[in-house]
């Protein structure tokens, strides 16, 4: 019993130490990495520009009121006048004689002067409107986009780029793996 048993014994190392080493095999790396620190030297911020464009709108007042005035002329209400003063002169007799001159007179100024004038006075008008204007403007900026590291590990300086700012201290994984040659 005691052959067989550290026959099995041993079978069952074999077995175990196989296993696990194809475990760590298939695992891929036999010395997994561990974490350590390094002193942060210097870290610059890297900056980009960014064009963030806008539109701006405003109102303006467009359009205008024009007049066009043509000189009076008052030829036509004093021919318009006589010749009404005179038709009235020919109308009445007495005191209605004088009313109707005075009437014809009157009445033949306006008139005359209607006709004559009639095409004196000229207004065009376009009145203001309000017309919104738009237009982009360019809007640039300066935005951090990461930062240039550079620390000491170990006696040596690296460098590298991080998207944040570390502070005093770097967090490194170390995998340490077997020279080859020396």
């Amino acid at each position: 019993m005691k052959t067989s048993l550290s026959k099995l014994f041993g079978i069952t190392s074999a077995s175990l130490l196989t296993l696990y080493t194809g475990a760590g095999m298939a695992g891929g790396n036999p010395n997994p990495p561990y974490q350590d620190h390094g002193k942060v030297l210097a870290s610059t911020p890297v900056y980009e520009e960014v064009n963030e464009p806008r539109r701006e709108c405003w109102t303006e007042r467009v359009g205008e009121t024009r007049e066009t005035v043509r000189d009076r002329s008052y030829g036509g209400a004093i021919l318009g006048g006589l010749v009404g003063g005179i038709l009235g002169n020919q109308m009445g007799k007495g005191n209605g004689r004088k009313a109707a001159v005075v009437v014809g007179a009157t009445t033949g100024a306006i008139v005359g002067d209607n006709i004559d004038n009639s095409d004196t006075r000229y207004v065009e008008r376009s009145g203001p409107r309000e017309v919104e204007r738009c237009r982009s403007v360019d809007h640039w900026s300066r935005k951090v986009s990461g930062y240039d590291v550079v620390y000491r590990y170990h006696g040596h300086e690296y460098t590298t780029f991080l998207p944040y700012d570390p502070g005093s201290e770097i967090k490194l994984r170390v995998n340490v793996s077997v020279a080859e040659n020396w």
